[in-house]
């Protein structure tokens, strides 16, 4: 590989780490071995910064840029969002109604199309013709039609390909400007 800057991140189809690199998977190094890189890092991604620091931990998770970006929130270096699942409560949904209409009056027609259901059923003939100037329609109270769910979790990935990344531990050190 070329020469890399120190803390320089890349994602690597390789099973393995490379010499003098290491897997972004979180672990803790000493200071002590890692002073170049810990001078860049320090305890953004944890450590106890006395004789330990932690490599970023990419596992299952997407890298995004720090700053804040037009109409997005702030992303600060070192701090995790998202989630893999997603349940949805009540201040989530879109406010809207179910209506289901029925009629007061006797059935008169045996498809749904263009229809309601009637109140007096004669066997085969459920409906009415909603249309009708006799027909009183009715709506069937909040309780009949009441909200549902299990809430359960979705799904809130899109498709991925997992490779590794993997970071620097040595090699050039970054300038400033």
């Amino acid at each position: 590989m070329s020469d890399p800057f120190v803390g320089e991140i890349r994602m690597f189809a390789g099973t393995f780490a490379p010499r003098q690199w290491a897997y972004c998977d979180g672990q803790e190094l000493a200071i002590s071995q890692n002073e170049s890189l810990f001078s860049l890092i320090g305890t953004v991604y944890g450590g106890d910064g006395r004789v330990s620091f932690a490599l970023p931990d990419m596992r299952g998770r997407l890298p995004v840029h720090q700053g804040t970006g037009p109409g997005l929130t702030n992303q600060k270096i070192g701090n995790r969002y998202g989630t893999q699942k997603v349940t949805l409560n009540h201040s989530e949904v879109p406010s809207h109604k179910h209506t289901f209409n029925v009629s007061t009056d006797k059935a008169s027609a045996s498809v749904p199309t263009n229809n309601v259901l009637a109140a007096q059923n004669d066997g085969d003939m459920p409906y009415i013709t909603s249309s009708s100037v006799t027909t009183t329609i009715q709506s069937l109270t909040n309780e009949t039609i009441a909200a549902t769910g299990e809430s359960q979790g979705h799904s809130n990935m899109m498709p991925s390909l997992c490779v590794n990344f993997i970071i620097a531990l040595f090699g050039t050190y970054p300038s400033r400007h």
